[in-house]
């Protein structure tokens, strides 16, 4: 298998390569037969190379037993989307950097995806500063993601660390995410997945959602999130659907949450909106048997949300060794636990009490099972 190394001078052609205009095919066929990452591939930061724009910038489609490993480091330059100036600049350069940055596409690529593929490994690699999402799996099964770091500033708009879309049987684990967005975002057609032994933060922690968007059938099923560090995120481990939409998140376990200064650590939110406003709506994908065991530290907000649906109320949630301390910071108001139609057992006391929690289960409620709802 060839690799690249930051001495040789396949490095250097790649580097042409990506100041080309057709930079993502003509990668990904050179790429075709890499097994190891050595060196650095850098993104062009150049108007003109990226056309009107690109959903991803690399891209491996329907490939069996494909694998990136190394200590290697892609780098998305994304700075050319977040800012409209650069502060080391001069005044003149500010302003030529403004203008390049006008003629940058409003198509923010992804920096490397995996469609249609099984037996999918990435390993030890680094990849900084997507314009979007930094690392998906569209449509893939037999994936496993470790001893990865990702990274991005806070304040970089919808970069998710690790995308997982319609893919199953998913192992990340010691891994390290610090983004703009989720740090690992689940969406529709998800089952299998294993998360553990990962840091999070700054990011919006790991989120399943939001599902159902536009009156859409979402599922999702069997996720295992343990053995987790959170640091200064938006949210801890958090469930979010739009209204209007069908289906079923279940089978769901949160376990050993480690979380520090975190906003909101515990959400279920089924009224989730990310514009304006958002219309009132009846049904709703439901969410059944999410357990919640050992999740401690602090929070900055509000330790405990869960925003249900009328229609379709959440059901079986537990909760275990949840033990939640506020932070003071003077521009936060803390706020108590706040639940709504939300149904489940305390099996043991909770620090803060949650006693907005309806013990047991949603009268008249007859949940379907996974497979009549998806």
């Amino acid at each position: 298998m060839a690799s690249i190394s930051r001495m040789e001078t396949p490095q250097l052609r790649v580097l042409r390569l990506l100041n080309r205009a057709d930079v993502a095919t003509t990668l990904v066929k050179w790429l075709g037969r890499i097994r190891t990452l050595d060196g650095t591939i850098v993104a062009p930061t150049s108007a003109k190379a990226w056309d009107s724009g690109l959903l991803q910038w690399i891209e491996f489609t329907k490939l069996n037993g494909v694998s990136i490993q190394g200590n290697g480091i892609i780098n998305g330059r994304g700075q050319q989307w977040w800012t409209y100036s650069d502060t080391d600049d001069d005044e003149n350069d500010d302003t030529q950097y403004d203008v390049e940055f006008e003629r940058m596409p409003q198509v923010k690529p992804t920096a490397l995806r995996f469609y249609g593929s099984f037996n999918v490994v990435v390993a030890g690699i680094t990849i900084v500063n997507s314009s979007q999402c930094h690392l998906k799996f569209d449509s893939c099964q037999g994936v496993m993601v470790h001893d990865v770091t990702i990274s991005s500033p806070e304040n970089s708009l919808n970069t998710d660390g690790i995308h997982l879309q319609n893919s199953k049987d998913v192992s990340i684990h010691h891994t390290n995410l610090a983004c703009g967005d989720d740090c690992v975002s689940i969406q529709t057609g998800c089952s299998n997945i294993n998360i553990h032994n990962v840091n999070c933060g700054p990011g919006h922690g790991i989120s399943i959602g939001g599902l159902g968007r536009d009156n859409t059938k979402a599922c999702v099923s069997n996720v295992t999130v343990r053995d987790v560090n959170m640091f200064r995120t938006m949210t801890g481990v958090r469930i979010k659907t739009w209204q209007g939409g069908l289906g079923l998140v279940q089978d769901v376990r949160f376990s050993n949450i480690q979380v520090s200064e975190v906003q909101t650590p515990i959400i279920i939110d089924q009224f989730y909106c990310d514009e304006r406003t958002c219309s009132n709506q009846t049904s709703a994908v439901a969410v059944s048997g999410v357990q919640y065991e050992n999740i401690r530290g602090t929070f900055t907000i509000k330790p405990v949300h869960f925003a249900c649906s009328d229609s379709s109320p959440c059901s079986g949630i537990t909760l275990t060794g949840v033990q939640l301390r506020p932070v003071q910071i003077s521009h936060y108001r803390l706020n108590n636990p706040f639940c709504w139609q939300a149904f489940g057992e305390l099996y043991t006391p909770t620090v803060p009490p949650i006693a907005c929690l309806h013990l047991g289960k949603p009268a008249g409620n007859n949940l379907q099972s996974y497979h009549d709802l998806c």
